[in-house]
C-alpha cells in the first residue's frame, strides 16, 4: 500500500471517528444520542438489551467520548504511520469489547451498527 493511501486512511478513520463520537463527549449530546439510540432499539424491535443511563455511566461515555475527540484531532493533524498503528489495536480491543458484550452479555443488537465499521 502506497504511503499517500496509508496516511489518507488514518486521516478518514479520525474524521469517522470525531463525527461519531462528538455527540458522546458532552453530557445534554449524550443524553440526547443515548435516547435516540434507545428509540431506535424500540422502535426496531432490535433483540438484546438497552439498560437505563445512570449519572454515573453517562460520565464513562463522556470520559471515553472526550478521549476519543482528542485522539482524532491529533490523527487528523498528524496523520502518520505509528498513529495509525496504535488506532489499529485501539479498534481491536473495541471491537473485541462490543462482541463480547453482544455474546456475553445479550446487548442490543444495535451495536452492531457500531461493531461493523470498528472492525473495518
Amino acid at each position: 500500500m502506497k504511503k499517500s493511501s496509508y496516511i489518507s486512511i488514518i486521516r478518514a478513520s479520525a474524521i469517522y471517528d470525531f463525527i461519531i463520537t462528538f455527540p458522546f463527549a458532552f453530557p445534554i449530546l449524550a443524553s440526547w444520542n443515548i435516547t435516540f439510540l434507545s428509540n431506535i432499539h424500540s422502535r426496531f424491535s432490535f433483540s438484546g438489551l438497552f439498560p437505563e443511563f445512570l449519572p454515573m455511566h453517562i460520565f464513562f461515555v463522556n470520559l471515553m467520548g472526550s478521549i476519543v475527540i482528542v485522539w482524532s484531532i491529533l490523527r487528523i493533524y498528524r496523520p502518520i504511520a505509528l498513529l495509525g498503528l496504535y488506532d489499529s489495536f485501539a479498534r481491536f480491543l473495541f471491537s473485541f469489547a462490543m462482541l463480547y458484550h453482544l455474546m456475553a452479555y445479550e446487548a442490543t443488537e444495535l451495536l452492531w451498527f457500531f461493531f461493523v465499521p470498528e472492525l473495518s
